[in-house]
């Protein structure tokens, strides 16, 4: 999963970077010359979107998600374990089918366009699916790893 995160933070890098761009360009425009970017916010929120998304993925893989460990802390290594691989494996197959709609939702409103620049709502909305099948391949990988530890500690 490591040698895939460099070209997931530098893609977010590189989308965050084009975002602030605009922003700047948006204010210089607007308040220096009195001509306003009039894509700005159409633009910027597909960025956010995007941002958002791809960042997902790799704050998944740092395990920086929100967790509450309250109940897991409390129990010995063998039920931790299993109750990890359980976990893990049920956040694969919600993230799958989130993903799953987010896919027919994006098919849905290919025909959609936005209204300044016209781009298709596809673009935008495909940012769902990309993002959660992204967490769960790193999620999968996690449950491999967790049924690897659980399996070791079997045998010993």
């Amino acid at each position: 999963m490591k040698r895939f995160s460099a070209p997931i933070i530098w893609l977010a890098g590189i989308l965050l970077v084009a975002l602030i761009v605009l922003f700047n360009a948006a204010v210089l425009m607007r308040y220096a010359f009195g001509q306003p970017i009039h894509f700005t916010e159409e633009v910027s929120g597909i960025l956010l979107i995007w941002i958002v998304m791809i960042g997902a993925i790799d704050a998944e893989r740092l395990n920086q998600h929100l967790a509450i460990n309250v109940v897991t802390d409390l129990l010995r290594e063998k039920p931790r374990l299993v109750l990890d691989f359980l976990t893990d494996v049920a956040s694969v197959i919600v993230l799958l089918f989130v993903a799953w709609l987010g896919w027919k939702l994006a098919n849905t409103v290919q025909f959609k366009l936005t209204g300044i620049l016209r781009i298709s709502w596809f673009w935008i909305d495909l940012a769902i699916p990309v993002g959660f099948v992204g967490v769960t391949l790193v999620m999968a990988s996690r449950a491999v790893r967790s049924f690897q530890r659980l399996r070791l500690r079997d045998r010993a």
